[in-house]
């Protein structure tokens, strides 16, 4: 039975909404209510409202297309470059990989309502903890219209209310989908704020939105650096963040260099505009001579300037690498290179310059790799494999709100569990204390 019958969508006014203020005020209040009305619903209404909004898109196809059209043409004209459209842009291919992100939610394991670590206690009570919502999620992110329904879904899954707030470059695209959203939420008979768009570009509106922490109670803040950085200097309320991608590829001495051209390659040239692209490859000198000729040709018919460290222009063209290359996340087809004496000085290098978000080592010796997972202080470490793979869809999460690479609640891909926290819960049965 639906929990909302009564209740249609309530749509904001913006003739009588005298301030940004007001208007997120209330979207905080439709929120709040919305969080403790989903406190009610059971995985099959959650399930039934994601199938919705992924049947609502694929019918919507055409639209969805046509309004990310108009954010294409006008950030064309507004001189964004090449990755930042190339985030924007909903492809037929990345509409599909929307549906099926909401698909896959929807098969994934409802964490809400969960009690582990149940045990009696010599009184005679037992102890244990539930999985339960965080409440109400504010994300705040850009470019990228897929997040709109990364983010719906697993909030939705999780039990969450949430406030999204798109970029103002694709503020077509987030519309369009957010109406497929509405639908599937109205058709499953969940509460109708339970996801809410924001619908003003207003800078102001994120403002409000990160200094209501009597409606909001975490920000998941998406996108670069100066966005994320003024979000945790700002909010009044918890932040899930990570503030850079400098992610780096150790090929070692005893690598197969096979595997570690493919990595090398994918990692950099796969998609460029992505936290998950490696910033900085580092060689190990042994096997430097054999495999930089080959990744820098490689890395020249894709069109990506290499700057490298001096042992690095000993054996291939490269320009000069400053101490600034080391620390930057070009997001662009560029990539540092430095060549190490060993595995030391790349755990050295990677712990002193990366950003705690990913790397790899490339070896066939497992000493070493399990050394390399174990010192290496980041959210991901992986052997032998592409950094490519740091996201929630290829961690088995569905979709990823987000990549954390803080140390409390949430590490790394941020999935279903990363949205709920626990509470302890105790069962008697007349019990009291003595």
């Amino acid at each position: 039975m639906p929990l909302f019958v009564p209740w249609g969508p309530v749509r904001i006014s913006k003739d009588i909404m005298t301030s940004v203020k007001e208007y997120m005020q209330t979207l905080g209040q439709q929120a709040r209510a919305a969080s403790r009305a989903m406190l009610s619903a059971n995985t099959g209404m959650k399930n039934n409202a994601l199938l919705a909004i992924a049947e609502a898109i694929d019918t919507a196809r055409d639209e969805i297309t046509r309004e990310n059209a108009r954010d294409l043409e006008q950030g064309r004209a507004v001189g964004l470059d090449a990755a930042l459209l190339d985030r924007l842009e909903l492809t037929p291919a990345r509409i599909d990989g929307m549906i099926e992100g909401l698909q896959q939610v929807a098969a994934l394991p409802d964490p809400c309502g969960e009690i582990t670590d149940l045990k009696y206690r010599p009184s005679g009570i037992q102890v244990g903890k539930m999985r339960v919502p965080l409440g109400v999620v504010g994300i705040i992110y850009e470019s990228r219209p897929n997040v709109t329904i990364d983010a719906a879904s697993l909030c939705l899954k999780s039990g969450n209310a949430t406030i999204l707030r798109g970029g103002k470059e694709a503020i077509h695209s987030n519309q369009a989908i957010a109406k497929c959203i509405e639908q599937g939420l109205v058709k499953a008979g969940l509460h109708p704020q339970a996801v809410q768009v924001i619908e003003t570009t207003d800078r102001e509106a994120v403002g409000e939105l990160i200094t209501m922490p009597q409606y909001v109670d975490v920000i998941v803040p998406r996108g670069g650096k100066g966005l994320i950085e003024r979000i945790s200097q700002d909010a009044k309320v918890s932040v899930i963040k990570h503030l850079d991608g400098i992610c780096h590829v150790y090929i070692d001495a005893k690598a197969d260099l096979d595997k570690a051209f493919n990595i090398a390659l994918n990692s950099k040239t796969h998609r460029y505009g992505v936290c998950n692209a490696m910033e900085t490859l580092l060689v190990a000198e042994p096997v430097a001579s054999q495999i930089l000729p080959r990744l820098a040709q490689a890395y020249a018919d894709k069109q990506v300037e290499l700057r490298g460290c001096s042992k690095t222009r000993a054996i291939i063209t490269a320009n000069e690498a400053s101490e600034e290359d080391w620390s930057t996340e070009y997001l662009a087809p560029v990539l540092s290179i430095k060549v190490v004496a060993d595995i030391d000085e790349a755990i050295t290098h990677i712990n002193q310059y990366s950003s705690q978000h990913t790397e790899s080592i490339v070896t066939e010796d497992y000493t070493l790799a399990r050394r390399f997972l174990a010192e290496v202080d980041s959210s991901s470490v992986m052997v032998n494999a592409s950094t490519r793979f740091a996201d929630g869809f290829e961690y088995g999460l569905g979709a990823e709100i987000g990549i954390s690479t803080d140390k409390i609640h949430a590490r790394g891909p941020v999935g279903l569990e990363g949205l709920t926290s626990q509470k302890w819960v105790v069962l008697g049965d007349g019990h009291i204390r003595q």
